[in-house]
Parts: C-alpha cells; structure tokens; sequence
C-alpha cells in the first residue's frame, strides 16, 4: 500500500481503539453490532459516505489479520455493509481555459521554467501530484517522447506526452533545473527540485497551481480553486471528448479498475444533459 494510505489506516484503527476502550471491549469481542455502531458513529459525526468507506474496509483489513493469526475464527466486519458513495463528478476546466492558464505561465526564470514543465506535465499527460513530484531524470524517455510513472501503490506505467509538454520539458532541463540543483545536493535526481534544490512536496505543488490560477484569473477566464487534479480530471474529460476510449484513459490514468474512469462517461452525460436543455425547445 501506499505511505499515505497506511497512514489514514493506522488513524482509521486509533479511531476505533479508542472506540472499543470507552465499551470495555477487546479487539477479540467487538462484534458486528459494535462495528455497525463504530460506523454510525463515524458518519454522525460529519465525516463523508467515502470516509466511513475507507474506515471500514481499514477494520476490515485488521480483522482479516487477526484470522490469519488465528486469534479469530471469523471476521466480523464482513457482514457489516459499507455505504453508497456518493455520485462524485469531478471538477474540469474546458481546453481553452486549460491552454490560458499555461500560457500565463511565463518561462524566464528556473521556478517559471520548471512550473510550466510541471503543470504542462499535469494537464498534457494526467499525472497525480504525487507522481510529479516522484519523477527523476531517469523517468523521462524523449526519443520515445513518454515517461515512466510511479503510480498508487508502486505500480509503474508509461505514458506520452505531447510536443508543447517536451517543449517545456527540455528548458526545465536544460536551463530551469541545473540552476536549482546548484543551490542543493548535486547528486539529487529528482527531476522537479525546489528553490533550495530539494525535493517537491505535492503542497508546494498544490501552492504554485494556485498563485498562477490567480495571476491568470485577471486575463483569462481561470476559475479559483484549480488543483493538479482538475488539470488531471480535465485531461481525461477532453480525451473522452475527442474519441478515446475509456479503457485507454484508464491505462493513461493509472486506474486500477474502469470503474474509476467511468466517472469520466457521467461527467460527459450531464454535459450533454445540460446542452440539450438549453437547445431543445421540448426539454
């Protein structure tokens, strides 16, 4: 699994420990009804369908342990259902407002230079926060114009990227990053390095989106509240717009199961819906 997600279950398991200890109950003699009451807690108290899922099936994998440990015959949050999820659309930006904000994006200085790679990188080939700040020097492959990615759970895929992503790529490289790497570990490799020459965290990623989405809000029409998933999410809209097919877009992605992708076929749905209804004199 992932760091991020052994951590949300180590804070999922703490959650229901602290639960148990208010009953008297050991983890042996908690019981199904105990871990429905475990659940109705957790979603009285705000927390989203998707949140009490997650806990859920982090219980779940703890008692699966516990079986095959033997300390357990059965496990007991087999029996007990996780909620529906929600109908998530996820947010997108049409191409357009995608091309104005990269173009605001100046290519004069290292950090400008390196933003416009990132962010081109985000929006030209899909890639997650997390993955563009794990790229190295290695990862990028420009005779084949691809690169590999390091995706959930350590799974490695390879994907391509388009000319005005190499483009941008290549003056990273070539006059954006060796002046940051100046001013850290010269044997650092990876490949998006921060001012003082370290590796990126996704907040500093998060961070930089934000303040271009802002300085371009003023000549184009950007939203406020772009991430590195909208350009991700609108990368995969406008690739079901142009033809592609979902299974592509789920390999491109990264998605373990198609299910995933096809929240993408319900975003182009409802954008479908809301045309005819404005179009159509019998809607």
């Amino acid at each position: 699994m992932a760091e991020k997600t052994r951590q949300a279950y180590g804070t999922d398991l703490e959650q229901l420990a602290i639960f148990a200890q208010a009953r008297q109950l050991e983890p042996a003699t908690v019981g199904m009804r105990d871990l429905r009451r475990f659940a109705a807690q957790v979603s009285e108290q705000g927390h989203a369908r998707s949140t009490v899922a997650r806990k859920l099936a982090a219980v779940r994998s703890f008692y699966r342990y516990m079986v095959e440990r033997g300390e357990l015959t059965a496990n007991p949050a087999e029996l007990v259902a996780s909620p529906k999820r929600e109908d998530y659309l996820p947010r997108i930006v049409k191409p357009a407002v995608a091309a104005a904000l990269l173009d605001a994006m100046p290519a004069r200085t290292p950090l400008e230079l390196r933003d416009r790679a990132m962010f081109e990188l985000a929006y030209g080939s899909g890639l997650r926060a997390e993955e563009l700040v794990a790229l190295q020097l290695t990862s990028l492959d420009p005779d084949g114009e691809e690169l590999r990615v390091e995706g959930k759970g350590g799974k490695t895929r390879v994907v391509p990227a388009g000319e005005p992503t190499w483009r941008a790529l290549e003056r990273y490289r070539d006059r954006g990053r060796p002046a940051l790497s100046a001013l850290g570990d010269p044997a650092e490799r990876t490949l998006f390095l921060s001012r003082t020459g370290r590796r990126l965290s996704t907040s500093d990623v998060r961070r930089r989106l934000a303040l271009w989405a802002r300085r371009a809000a003023g000549t184009a029409e950007v939203p406020a509240g772009i991430t590195p998933h909208t350009l991700r999410h609108s990368f995969a809209t406008h690739l079901l717009d142009g033809g592609a097919d979902l299974r592509v877009i789920q390999e491109l992605l990264g998605h373990a199961s198609v299910s995933t992708t096809q929240a993408y076929t319900r975003v182009e749905s409802a954008r479908l819906r809301k045309a005819y209804a404005l179009a159509h004199p019998r809607a």
